[in-house]
């Protein structure tokens, strides 16, 4: 059998290390399990000025600082993919992993969601040197300079009105003829000056110089091309959740987010979830933090209940 944990935690993003945080504060035996590298997406940041408190980081320092945190409180992360869990039996769960099961009281799920990019050749080389997946986290670093959005639905209108009013340009650039954003929000950036729309167009190449981005090579319906010089390209094509282990498990909206509240419970006893990974309008690390702490003192004190039962 299995060492038995009061709180495993699948993730270890903003969402989940908070959580390991809080419950190891409340005196819980915490383990983290993480894929890849603690600190989740906000380690493509390469600087943070929206966090309370702290004028400045990056992404990286944030996410240092608190994986030595948690681990100072005795919490443990170990490296290893959650494929998985089931029932084991007692009332808790078998959490199954690619290097084998591990057993706890509660579960907290706080995969993430990554963006999706647009695919093209040496994307994710400039990313931090021009390609942008976050319009509050970045746009700020494009101040009085020309930007383009891609894409057509509410989250690219919205990150195109926020950088008209930091930048000189906005170019919003979507494949389709209309789009499908809110119509509130296709007139407030008719409304614009500085929002230039380029529909029918897609990005097919982007274009550098000493790994900065310095323009866009933009295809139109009819096959011609043209190129379009930007400092910064902003990405909003939609994001990717990663709940697709648990899907089958935990019941997720139609476009894969975890069905999760506030209170990040979700319908199986002692399973929270976390993070972007869940149902919300608001994904920032802000808000990945406050479920972090909403979900990690819920799960705290569901498996003390479940101790002494």
């Amino acid at each position: 059998m299995p060492e038995l944990y009061d709180i495993i935690i699948a993730g270890a993003g903003p969402a989940g290390l908070t959580a390991a945080l809080y419950a190891a504060r409340a005196g819980r035996k915490v383990l983290v399990l993480e894929r890849d590298a603690a600190g989740g997406q906000i380690l493509f940041s390469h600087r943070v000025e929206n966090y309370p408190g702290m004028a400045e980081m990056s992404g990286a320092e944030f996410a240092i600082h608190l994986h030595h945190q948690v681990e100072r409180l005795g919490a443990e992360v170990d490296y290893a993919a959650v494929t998985g869990f089931r029932p084991d039996g007692s009332g808790g769960y078998i959490v199954e992993t690619e290097e084998g099961e591990r057993r706890c009281r509660a579960l907290i799920l706080s995969p993430g969601a990554s963006p999706r990019p647009l695919g093209l050749p040496g994307e994710e080389e400039l990313v931090g040197g021009g390609v942008c997946y976050c319009a509050v986290c970045d746009g700020p670093f494009y101040s009085k300079k020309q930007v383009a959005v891609v894409g057509g639905g509410d989250t690219a209108l919205q990150d195109a009105l926020f950088l008209s009013g930091v930048c000189s340009q906005v170019t919003l650039i979507h494949r389709r003829d209309t789009f499908r954003a809110a119509p509130v929000l296709v007139d407030q950036a008719r409304e614009r000056d500085n929002i230039r729309m380029m529909l029918g167009c897609t990005v097919s190449e982007f274009l550098q110089e000493n790994g900065l981005l310095t323009g866009l090579r933009l295809r139109t319906a009819s096959g011609a091309e043209e190129t379009l010089a930007v400092d910064g390209v902003f990405i909003a094509v939609g994001q990717t959740p990663g709940t697709a282990p648990f899907a089958g498990q935990v019941a997720v909206d139609e476009r894969g987010y975890f069905l999760a509240g506030e209170d990040c419970k979700t319908a199986l006893p002692g399973v929270f979830a976390a993070g972007d990974c869940r149902v919300k309008t608001v994904r920032q690390l802000t808000t990945a933090a406050a479920d972090g702490a909403v979900a990690g003192l819920a799960a705290a004190a569901y498996a003390e209940a479940h101790a002494q039962a």
